[in-house]
């Protein structure tokens, strides 16, 4: 089984320098938190600031093609979910980056020169084509799967899906 990692615009209308959202998100936060806790993840519910995250998600192309996505695009949700750190500021990346061992310096390049802006866009279009409108969202053959989900339904989905015998390739579709 192959994990893919693919871009979503989560609100790609959010300025650069993020925007705050109001008290009830602090409320559902703490709720959020009790189920992180039980998942051993950590959150923080306090958090009440939402950033641009497309930005980032060019960091996590670049650092796909370099085999580093999932290590990028697990401190991409750290520095947003724990640390609320600004996603959307290129010095911030960079400095993610080179926390994890890729070249600030090229990570910079790469962000101010766009370089995985089409890849991203790509992205984009595949999960519209797709009907993906939240996050996360689990894909598996034909299925989808939506929001967070506990383990033993993951399981469940990817134990049908290794049983069907006519398993597509997502990669492939539109």
């Amino acid at each position: 089984m192959k994990i893919k990692f693919t871009q979503f615009p989560l609100h790609p209308e959010t300025p650069e320098e993020g925007s705050e959202r109001g008290p009830e998100i602090i409320a559902r936060n703490r709720k959020m938190k009790v189920n992180m806790d039980r998942e051993g993840l950590p959150f923080n519910p306090e958090r009440n600031m939402s950033y641009n995250s497309r930005l980032a998600q060019e960091l996590a192309k670049w650092s796909g093609a370099r085999g580093m996505e999932e290590k990028i695009t697990d401190a991409l949700f750290r520095a947003y979910f724990v640390d609320v750190k600004n996603i959307g500021k290129a010095d911030v990346l960079a400095k993610i980056a080179e926390e994890n061992q890729l070249p600030a310096d090229e990570a910079t390049d790469v962000l101010l020169s766009r370089t995985y802006k089409d890849a991203v866009d790509e992205d984009w279009r595949r999960c519209a084509a797709y009907g993906v409108n939240a996050v996360p969202t689990f894909l598996a053959d034909r299925y989808l799967m939506v929001g967070a989900q506990p383990y033993e339904e993951l399981e469940r989905l990817i134990q049908h899906v290794m049983k069907s015998p006519e398993t597509i390739e997502p990669a492939d579709k539109p």
